[in-house]
């Protein structure tokens, strides 16, 4: 085996490089996704709801939680007729 047989994938390292923040399990995460959803479709960017502050950093690296809150938010922006892409944009951003 080469070295260029061991490289890692695109974005694998920052993946594994990436500061995991405050710690959520995926059970926390379920509990909390429609709360979090409905901050980010509220438009308020700057919440100040502690128990929401680990969301961004579990659904960066917990693909079936993102992809939970993804389809969520989804559905929540298009049942309240707005436009989910901001949203979307703040769904994992740190």
């Amino acid at each position: 085996m080469t070295a260029a047989d061991r490289q890692l994938p695109p974005g694998a390292l920052q993946l594994l490089t990436t500061d995991p923040g405050p710690w959520l399990s995926c059970d926390d995460c379920f509990r909390l996704v429609d709360r979090y959803v409905a901050v980010l479709l509220s438009d308020s960017s700057g919440s100040t709801d502690a128990e929401l502050a680990a969301m961004p950093a579990h659904l960066s690296g917990c693909l079936a939680c993102a992809e939970e809150a993804t389809t969520l938010l989804l559905l929540a922006a298009t049942d309240q007729g707005l436009d989910p892409a901001d949203a979307l944009q703040r769904l994992t951003a740190r």
